[in-house]
Parts: C-alpha cells; structure tokens; sequence
C-alpha cells in the first residue's frame, strides 16, 4: 500500500467508482474522468457536521480540491482530509486516486489541489533530490518542510503512521532459512544466492530508497533472474504462498497480518521514514489558515495501528475507501453523520 510514489495496490481501486455512487448529479462520464484526476474532479458530497473538529465551521465559504495517490491507504487518507474539511463547513472538490506521486504532488504545489497526505521520504528523495535519509523522523520532517516552502507548499505536523518499505516471507520459509534481519538475507544471499528470490514492485527494483540502494547498504548481490517485478497485491498473495522467499511490503498494510507474513526487521535503519503528514498549498493556507486546526487531531490520531486495521478493511475485507474512512471518522467523534 504505501504508497509513497504512486504503488499501486487491489482494492485501491479508481475513485470513479465510489463518486460515482454519491455524485451521479455530477454526471456519469464526468465523474469517471474527474476521479481519475484527468478533469477538474468531482463533488464530495458526505452529509456530515462537527463532531470534535471543525466546531463553529471555520472553513465556512472555502472551496478546497483535496488530492491523493492511487493505492489503497492514499484513498483512505484523501477522504478522511475531505470529510474533515466538509465537516468545518468546506465545499470539497475530490480529486483523489491520481496514478504516480508526481501528479498528485504537482496538484497541490501549482494550486489545482489545495492539499493531500503527503510522506516525508517521498518528498525528501523523490522530490527534494536527496539521497541519505534522515534517520529521526522529526528531523526529517523539520527538513522536507523547510525545503518545501520554497515551492509554495506548507507541511502541517507528521503523523506517527510510517509507511516505509520492508522485506516480508512466509512461514514456512522463515522456518526453512532463519532469517530474521536484512543483514541475515544478505548473509543467505551470499552463502546460497539461490535461495533469495524477491517479489518487489517495478518502482521498488528502480528507486534510490528501494532495491538498488537496499543491496548497496547490506552489501547484497542479488542476480536480476532472482526478481521478479509485479504489482503489489500479488506480491503479498504470490509471498504468502511462497513463490518468491522475501517480498517488498509495505509497514502499514493490513494483508501483512492476515495472511501471517514474517517482516525482516530493517537493522542498519536504510529504509527512510515515511511519516504521513498535510501538505497544504502555502496560498491556500494564508487564506484559511482554519486548515491547520481541522487536521491537527485527526493527523495526530493516524498510527500504524489504525492504518494497518483501516487498510485492511480495504484490501482485505474488500469495503470501500470512502466508506471506510467515513467510518473512522464518525467512529472517532472527529465528525457526525447528518
């Protein structure tokens, strides 16, 4: 799921589907295109009042484009951004489940979009041109933030949610080979290099924060025929049933508990963090500053907890984004339904 730069996950299915279902006034063909992200987007149209956010309706007049990557957790959190702002009084335009990170990064920087749940590594690599991470999150997300204010966008305060890349296998084979590190994959990769084969996203075996670099810290050699490229949902079916040893996971997906996978655990820290935090056009922000008041709680609540059991239900369980993140809010007092 994470996630971070466009990672495509089943069940992350095209928001069309569900705008469709409550906007149909918008118009059939137009709502397939706008939740695409190809138009100007569509209506969100929840029925919802302040709960213990947005009381007095501070964002009363504003018209806010809310935006999102394509997989499955970037859904859930475009809408719980959008239900947030309607429930303090917003007009809200969805244009979440935009394919890739650079489109739903450049919405927000040239105004299209006014805001969206951004992660800190994706900005600081893939946007900001850096290529060491820092290793504590808040200073990491201190950077990214100083570093985006000159590209007109503001960072509000990180979550605690963190959904950075792992490598994951199954029972069975962790039982076979022992393997409990990345240090301990690098060690089999060296004493039976065919031993270690991957599953990994094709974004995965390319990115400086992915294999390329995972091989260069843990000093892994591992033979292009050992891995396998696919998209993420099957890399957690073809993992658990042990097609390839170590699949690419992501630390916040839900399908890691239920289909009871063995996460190796990241000992020389190379993965970045990836804390999920509001990413608001600075224009945006001056007008209604309300923004940062609405989402702070919210922002605050979000774990990998929540969004392990959130995009679970998802990907596991087969609900729908919005559905989903409606429910949590409610759930949470954050908004009540009208």
């Amino acid at each position: 799921m994470r996630r971070r730069a466009g990672r495509p996950v089943p069940g992350a299915r095209c928001a069309a589907v569900r705008a469709g279902t409550r906007a149909l006034l918008a118009g059939a063909v137009l709502l397939a295109a706008a939740a695409c992200g190809l138009t100007s987007g569509s209506p969100m149209v929840d029925d919802v009042e302040p709960g213990s956010i947005g009381q007095g309706k501070p964002l009363e007049g504003a018209k806010l484009t809310v935006t999102s990557k394509e997989f499955t957790e970037q859904l859930i959190l475009g809408a719980i951004m959008g239900i947030a702002f309607q429930a303090a009084g917003a007009e809200v335009i969805d244009r979440t489940g935009i394919q890739g990170s650079v489109g739903s990064r450049e919405a927000v920087v040239n105004g299209d979009a006014d805001a969206a749940f951004e992660y800190t590594g994706t900005a600081w690599i893939t946007y900001q041109g850096n290529s060491k991470p820092l290793p504590d999150p808040r200073e990491q997300w201190e950077a990214v933030r100083k570093a985006d204010l000159k590209n007109g966008v503001t960072w509000l305060e990180p979550s605690a949610l963190n959904n950075t890349y792992a490598l994951a296998m199954n029972q069975a084979n962790a039982k076979k080979y022992g393997t409990k590190t990345l240090s301990d994959v690098a060690e089999l990769a060296r004493t039976d290099p065919s031993a270690v084969t991957l599953c990994v996203e094709g974004e995965f075996a390319n990115r400086a924060d992915g294999l390329p670099g995972l091989e260069k810290a843990y000093g892994m050699n591992i033979p292009a025929g050992n891995v396998t490229q696919m998209d993420t949902g099957i890399i957690y079916t073809q993992t658990a049933k042990g097609a390839c040893t170590y699949g690419e996971v992501f630390t916040t997906d839900g399908r890691i508990k239920s289909m009871n996978l063995v996460v190796m655990e990241d000992d020389k820290k190379f993965f970045p963090n990836y804390n999920a935090a509001p990413t608001v056009n600075t224009k945006t922000l001056k007008e209604w500053p309300a923004i940062n008041e609405v989402l702070d709680p919210v922002t605050a609540k979000l774990n990998n907890d929540v969004a392990q059991t959130l995009n679970a239900k998802v990907d596991v369980d087969g609900e729908d984004p919005h559905q989903v993140a409606l429910d949590w809010m409610v759930d949470e007092g954050f908004v009540k339904e009208g």
